[in-house]
């Protein structure tokens, strides 16, 4: 039997704060109805002009996969500018970067 994709989290477009609640909404209906949810994707490939607004949401869902029981947030797709902003909050290790 084939094991189930990885849950998975598309964040695109330039990430606001009214945003961020909806964002953790969505990741913890996502992990809820995920098979099995020890590792959580958030595909950051879309995001236009991070900034710590962005970071924040990244936290936040770091936070919310944490409270859920997930073990891990995997980023994938981050661009090379937010992952500086990582890297400059002191992030930059907590979030392990996915394949891709």
């Amino acid at each position: 039997m084939e094991a189930p994709p990885p849950a998975a989290l598309i964040v695109s477009g330039h990430v606001t704060r009214d945003a961020v609640p909806r964002l953790c909404a969505d990741l913890e209906t996502l992990l809820t109805t995920s098979a099995d949810p020890t590792t959580v994707y958030c595909d950051l490939s879309g995001v236009v002009h991070p900034d710590l607004t962005t970071v924040e949401a990244i936290a936040r869902l770091s936070l919310t996969a944490r409270r859920t029981g997930v073990c891990e947030l995997r980023l994938r797709g981050t661009p090379p500018e937010l992952r500086t902003l990582l890297e400059l909050v002191g992030l930059g290790g907590v979030l392990t970067q996915g394949a891709g």
